[in-house]
């Protein structure tokens, strides 16, 4: 199976051939390996501390560079939070965010303590970039993907304390959409599109990237090729996907 993929606002165009198996849309579920009581037991927590840096305003934007259409905003104004950030000495590089090395906390770290100590509890070896995504405007986060590296497999956990935001993945050619209805997931950013609906009120989530440790990396399935295409794989192989071909 063959997924096009088009970067419209480049003008480039990437094949990423994935095994037979996998289908697009498709997220895996992480619910199973987290403590999903205490991950919504923090939402009125989180809720709250969102709501008073609303006052400010000063919380920096959401950026979206790799855009499935060429006119829908580079800057859709979601908020975002960083709990990380990398050294002072590192230069800002995507495809870092797994160099737990080159993070450290930021000073938001020290208002969400009970956000990072869940963190802790995840399965990481290490982590790496740590942010919260927000929005209370009705805004949608267009269609887009994270990099264009289909060599490189991101480790992370995708995470919200409720269902409220309307997460989707998107197969581009059929205009399918996938909605998350799970806690938390893991997904193929690179092979697929993903966004968010607008909702009317506050919604978040969270994200975590580093290293998953090495009892949970033991369940992981892997394709021979194509690591973006990892966790699509392993839903696919569970029987999660929900995309006829």
């Amino acid at each position: 199976m063959s997924v096009l993929i088009e970067t419209k606002n480049s003008g480039s165009k990437t094949i990423g051939n994935v095994h037979p198996l996998i289908q697009y849309p498709s997220y895996k579920s992480l619910d199973e390996f987290i403590d999903v009581q205490h991950l919504r037991s923090l939402n009125s927590y989180i809720t709250n501390k969102i709501k008073r840096r609303l006052e400010h305003g000063s919380d920096s934007y959401f950026l979206n560079e790799h855009r499935l259409d060429e006119s829908s905003p580079y800057r859709p104004g979601v908020r975002e939070i960083w709990l990380t950030k990398t050294r002072s000495d590192i230069p800002y590089n995507y495809l870092d965010l797994d160099r737990t090395e080159f993070w450290e906390p930021a000073a938001e770290a020290a208002e969400f303590t009970l956000v990072m100590e869940f963190v802790r509890k995840l399965p990481f070896k290490a982590t790496g970039r740590i942010l919260i995504i927000y929005d209370e405007g009705g805004r949608a986060v267009p269609a887009h993907r994270d990099h264009e590296s289909v060599d490189v497999c991101n480790e992370f956990i995708w995470l919200r304390t409720n269902l409220n935001k309307p997460f989707y993945l998107l197969n581009d050619q059929t205009g399918r959409k996938l909605y998350v209805n799970s806690y938390s997931a893991w997904f193929d950013t690179v092979n697929q599109f993903h966004g968010c609906d607008g909702f009317d009120g506050l919604t978040f989530s969270i994200r975590v990237d580093g290293v998953f440790n090495d009892d949970f990396r033991r369940s992981i399935p892997k394709p021979s090729f194509n690591a973006a295409s990892t966790p699509s794989f392993w839903s696919c192989l569970d029987g999660g996907c929900n995309e006829t071909r």
